[in-house]
């Protein structure tokens, strides 16, 4: 042990116990022997005598830069999961909208084919009733009933002629369908219809023709104007009716079973 070292155990012996013995006051040599030290107190002087070991400290480092970017990241991810949020609900209220929008036009489109149906099934309705009103036969024109059916002027008279003036209107005595609209020797101008039972009405020395042939008519339809073409001594309605399409009869007995007058 160095002089130093035994100097402060010594001195701490010292302090420690408050008690020393002399070992003799001769030849001027005096030393202090400590009656007893601390246990304590030896370990401190151990320690104090020991090496000392490095101090460990932690130390935090910010690198700017560095955090930075982990901010930034971590915003990122955020704001990415505000976007998905965003873009989630988007789409489903993009669904829902659709769906709704389609909801509304099935129901717009069920809603019209419905009120089709309605429309559909009126006019079918007001078209059967008024059928049902138009009469199933008519006069073939106005006028005055001045030849009948029979021989005339030593030939055959095939017809009743109806006398007017030019331009009062012809019709068709009944529905049918026109199969010659034109030119006809002695006639002048005709019509022929064909009825639903094979009935042909033949209407001669009109002045104008309305219709074409292979036409719809309905009875009482206008189809021509009284004139005063080919043999004839003045304007007349020259009316005809064939039986089957060629048996030529009496017009008067014809209309008159059809509640119809001259």
């Amino acid at each position: 042990m160095s002089g130093r070292v035994a100097a402060v155990v010594v001195a701490a012996g010292a302090l420690a116990t408050g008690v020393g013995a002399s070992s003799g006051l001769d030849s001027g040599d005096t030393r202090f022997i400590p009656v007893s030290t601390g246990s304590d107190l030896a370990a401190a002087l151990v320690h104090t005598a020991a090496p000392k070991s490095a101090d460990v400290r932690t130390v935090h480092a910010v690198e700017p830069a560095f955090e930075a970017a982990k901010l930034m990241r971590s915003e990122g991810l955020f704001a990415r999961q505000h976007v998905d949020e965003a873009i989630r609900h988007a789409s489903d209220g993009y669904t829902a909208r659709q769906a709704e929008l389609k909801r509304q036009k099935d129901a717009e489109d069920a809603e019209k084919a419905r009120i089709a149906e309605e429309e559909a099934r009126a006019a079918a309705q007001r078209a059967a009733e008024e059928a049902a009103r138009r009469p199933k036969a008519v006069k073939p024109a106005e006028g005055a009933f001045t030849s009948g059916f029979g021989g005339r002027w030593g030939t055959t008279h095939y017809g009743v002629d109806i006398a007017n003036a030019i331009g009062t209107p012809i019709l068709s005595v009944m529905d049918g369908v026109v199969v010659e609209a034109g030119p006809a020797s002695g006639f002048g101008l005709w019509v022929r219809v064909q009825h639903e039972d094979g009935t042909i009405t033949v209407y001669g020395h009109m002045n104008e023709i309305l219709v074409t042939a292979g036409q719809h008519v309905q009875a009482g339809q206008q189809i021509a104007t009284i004139g005063n073409r080919g043999q004839s001594t003045g304007p007349h309605l020259h009316f005809e009716v064939w039986i089957g399409g060629s048996q030529k009869i009496d017009p008067v007995g014809w209309l008159g079973e059809r509640g119809i007058t001259l």
